[in-house]
């Protein structure tokens, strides 16, 4: 299977120290809104887009990855799915998730054998990607829809040995995240011993409010950062640019 989006993101992984994505709500942000949004983020030095979200009350999804591909020029769009609806043949990818932390087969397998004909229908590259959900202090949205425990986050070995599951299982990456809107993001500790573990790149998002804070999770191990709700509430150009350079620069 062809992979360009996965190759394009390993290689700015490979150019700089990790990568960083920028998280859009539909439900958070208006199509009226896309354009400086995504002209900020472009500015920045962003490396993709993730769009999605756990409910997505928009009424039109494939609409508004519609008009934003119309502006994102080169950058990867990539669907971050709450759901099987979330799917549309204007974005360039998704990651298609197993969530391996929760116990609820249909989190695991279920809702992908259902949404892989249509992935193959629309011709969307699909980004193998074990979601694995870490306590952050307060009951996200994620963890809340899908009816799971998170792992705790104290528990290092128990990430560990689902991180080790998901490498052997073949997934091309390995998702921790805190959710939405955590109260605390995903330690470093956790992130290094899976980093020490496994080869297969480590996206990290959830509760990461700060540059510094981007910089402790690339330089514990991160391959990848994503930041959503931060920037939803801080809209200074200069301040997605500190996010950025922190990421690219750590190390």
């Amino acid at each position: 299977m062809k992979s360009p989006v996965y190759n394009h993101l390993l290689l700015a992984k490979e150019n700089h120290k990790a990568g960083y994505w920028v998280l859009i709500d539909p439900d958070k942000t208006s199509t009226k809104d896309l354009p400086l949004t995504i002209e900020r983020s472009i500015d920045a030095g962003v490396d993709a887009f993730l769009v999605g979200g756990s409910l997505l009350l928009t009424p039109d999804f494939d609409h508004f990855l519609k008009i934003f591909k119309s502006y994102s020029a080169d950058l990867p769009v990539i669907i971050f799915p709450g759901g099987v609806h979330q799917l549309s043949a204007h974005a360039d990818a998704i990651l298609f998730l197993s969530l391996l932390s929760g116990r609820n087969a249909h989190h695991i397998i279920g809702s992908q054998v259902i949404a892989a004909p249509i992935i193959h229908r629309l011709e969307i590259e699909p980004i193998s990607t074990a979601y694995l959900l870490v306590e952050s202090g307060r009951a996200t949205s994620a963890e809340f829809m899908s009816g799971t425990t998170p792992l705790p986050r104290h528990k290092v070995e128990i990430a560990v040995a689902h991180a080790l599951a998901a490498s052997y299982m073949g997934f091309q990456t390995i998702y921790l995240e805190g959710g939405s809107g955590a109260d605390h993001s995903v330690p470093e500790e956790m992130i290094y011993a899976i980093s020490q573990s496994v080869e297969t790149p480590l996206i990290v998002g959830g509760g990461i409010r700060t540059p510094e804070d981007a910089y402790k999770k690339v330089a514990a191990g991160a391959s990848f950062i994503v930041t959503g709700n931060i920037l939803e509430k801080n809209r200074d150009a200069r301040f997605l640019e500190s996010f950025v350079a922190a990421v690219h620069q750590a190390g």
